[in-house]
């Protein structure tokens, strides 16, 4: 039986602002797997346009560790703590790590929204690529949206799809 210490679980760490990609390299120099959702955004300034990568969470970075590793992540320049509860780490479920990588291999109009979201009909979309993820349905500026929670640090994604691709949620 695995020890709790061997277990490797998703973990979020704050960054210093505008060091996530920074840290991102940091820690994969250290061989830790590490996350840092990143999305396409067009930036425009006075003289152009630019397509950039941005953090889709900004001054968090997700990673994938045992406890070992726990002082390893912390003692990376860039990196302010964990986010926790009651002084611990709190894990994050795989389940919502996949959900954002499935989400940001679409190409649909995400937005992280940070804060509480009071909650809203549960819904499961059940067609296209990202059949199966389960959020909550809300209306948005006319359009029909669903928020995917990420529990723990207090942001969601708000996510565009066809009305018809949504159904309401069983349990």
């Amino acid at each position: 039986m695995a020890r709790e210490n061997d277990r490797v679980l998703w973990y979020a760490a704050y960054t210093k602002p505008r060091n996530e990609k920074k840290v991102y390299s940091r820690l994969v120099e250290k061989g830790i797997e590490t996350f840092l959702p990143l999305q396409k955004i067009l930036k425009q300034w006075s003289d152009r346009k630019k397509m950039v990568e941005e953090p889709l969470f900004r001054s968090y970075i997700f990673v994938h560790i045992p406890l070992s590793r726990y002082y390893d992540v912390l003692n990376t320049s860039g990196v302010v703590r964990y986010v926790t509860f009651e002084g611990k780490a709190v894990p994050i479920p795989e389940k919502q790590i996949e959900q954002v990588k499935q989400l940001l291999l679409q190409d649909i109009e995400i937005e992280a929204l940070e804060g509480y979201i009071e909650p809203g009909t549960r819904v499961e979309v059940r067609f296209g690529t990202l059949k199966g993820i389960t959020g909550e349905l809300v209306e948005h500026t006319g359009k029909k949206k669903v928020i995917v929670r990420i529990d723990h640090i207090s942001h969601s994604l708000l996510v565009t799809l066809p009305k018809d691709y949504i159904v309401t949620a069983r349990g």
